[in-house]
């Protein structure tokens, strides 16, 4: 058994719902599909969801949300034409977003995820009557029907456990294709609550989990996963072929990634293997992402940057022999509402690396002063405009020589190592470098790595 889930830009319109038919439709081991808001038709478009976030913010400002409203309905109209669909299905959509508009408003975060949550529900009964056009026994399955049952936690929703076996029960001996929408669930009070954006990736991992699938096909608009940013080095034309949970973990900490790592998590706890692909070249056998692998030899599977980080310097004589000076470090950041993300130390120093969005100028203050009074260090600096680079590969662990490889390319290209980790995790090296410097070194290490 397949799940199959496709984003927002295979919703997009008419013919790329056609092409989830012909995709679902060419394998019988696909089951259960789910399908994500139609998204942006080219750069200058609007997200449906975008749309439905704007109708609902007019909404709770007392503004005029006709005209919004209606263009949210001529998106799905636009296909139900192309498609040559029954027209009863667009007096449905509207009627569904004008009993949304019409609810309980007292609650923002509520009735923001019953408005939001309006894309993939709708979506999903289009791509219904789609596949039955074809001919196809297809269904749309309501999530709260099928026991997907979520926390209360608005718009940052979690699963309840017990949602595991309901889908089970629901999903796993139907005989009919479930098209299913992303993002959402039902509270057990009943209420729409919604995943993080991105959450279509969350639900499809779920019912993978949930039906015990063999494979849980992930549709995109890129090929595969590819070994680099195509961004930063254009000419990577290779994907990667296979990877296992934890590269695509390492890679996507660093700000990698055709999906978010924490929405495949259920998968990933109950094994099953994530493959990525294309859409729209749906031949392409994309990425195969498994629990384990056969690592080879100088096995590089990809690099990965980030920036947006800061590193807290403090050196301090004999600070090695200060017993509990690492727990006191880290409570100060605790209590700051700080969370480290690496913590590399020498016998006198030590650096915490972090995420510097919610570090404001008043919060470092606060965090220097309390490191003089309860810590007393020889000195603190401070230093913003970070960039973390990642290479990452299984095969890193069996390898003589790669780190000398990597920094050598790095010095190649007069790029500055501030910092240096190896060792915290076997299948990875990360380096700290001027966030100014990042393009270039990714570049090098590319070219270290995979260049001819």
């Amino acid at each position: 058994m397949k799940v199959c889930k496709f984003g927002g830009s295979s919703v997009a319109d008419a013919k790329q719902v056609n092409k989830i038919v012909d995709i679902v439709l060419s394998d019988p081991d696909r089951k259960i599909v789910v399908v994500s808001a139609p998204g942006k038709r080219s750069k200058e478009d609007t997200k449906v969801t975008d749309m439905l976030i704007q109708c609902a913010d007019e909404v709770l400002a007392g503004k005029c949300h006709e005209k919004t409203l209606k263009a949210i309905v001529e998106r799905y109209a636009e296909i139900q034409r192309e498609l040559k669909l029954a027209a009863g299905i667009v007096a449905e959509i509207e009627n569904d977003l004008r009993a949304r508009v019409k609810g309980d408003i007292s609650h923002h975060g509520m009735f923001m995820d019953c408005m939001k949550a309006a894309g993939e529900d709708n979506a999903a009964k289009i791509v219904a009557q789609a596949f039955q056009m074809r001919g196809a026994k297809a269904v749309y399955v309501n999530p709260h029907d099928a026991g997907l049952f979520l926390t209360e936690d608005f718009g940052n929703a979690q699963l309840l456990d017990e949602s595991y076996p309901l889908l089970k029960r629901t999903l796993s001996k139907r005989d009919e294709l479930v098209i299913f929408p992303g993002f959402f669930g039902y509270t057990k009070k009943g209420q729409v609550a919604t995943f993080p954006r991105g959450g279509s990736d969350i639900t499809g991992s779920i019912l993978a989990a949930a039906v015990d699938a063999d494979v849980y096909e992930n549709f995109t608009d890129v090929d595969s996963v590819y070994p680099v940013d195509p961004r930063l080095v254009p000419e990577v034309k290779e994907g990667i072929k296979e990877m296992t949970y934890r590269e695509m973990r390492e890679l996507a900490y660093a700000g990698f990634g055709v999906f978010h790592d924490e929405a495949v998590i259920p998968a990933v706890k109950a094994g099953i293997p994530i493959n990525v692909r294309n859409t729209n070249r749906p031949s392409e056998p994309g990425t195969m992402i498994v629990k384990t692998r056969e690592a080879q030899t100088a096995g590089v599977v990809g690099i990965a940057s980030g920036d947006g980080f800061c590193n807290i310097f403090i050196d301090k004589y004999m600070m090695n022999r200060e017993v509990g000076f690492g727990r006191k470090l880290l409570q100060i950041l605790e209590e700051e509402g700080v969370s480290y993300e690496h913590m590399p130390s020498g016998i006198d120093n030590v650096s915490v690396v972090f995420r510097d969005r919610n570090f404001t100028t008043e919060c470092e203050a606060r965090v220097r002063a309390r490191i003089f009074k309860d810590l007393s260090p020889d000195n603190v600096q401070i230093e913003r405009g970070y960039a973390l680079v990642m290479v990452v590969g299984e095969g890193l662990y069996y390898t003589v020589g790669m780190a000398s490889k990597a920094t050598n390319a790095l010095a190649a290209a007069n790029v500055n190592i501030e910092m240096m980790n190896q060792g915290s995790s076997e299948i990875s090296m990360m380096f700290g470098v001027k966030s100014a410097d990042r393009v270039s070194a990714v570049q090098a290490l590319y070219q270290a790595f995979f260049g001819k």
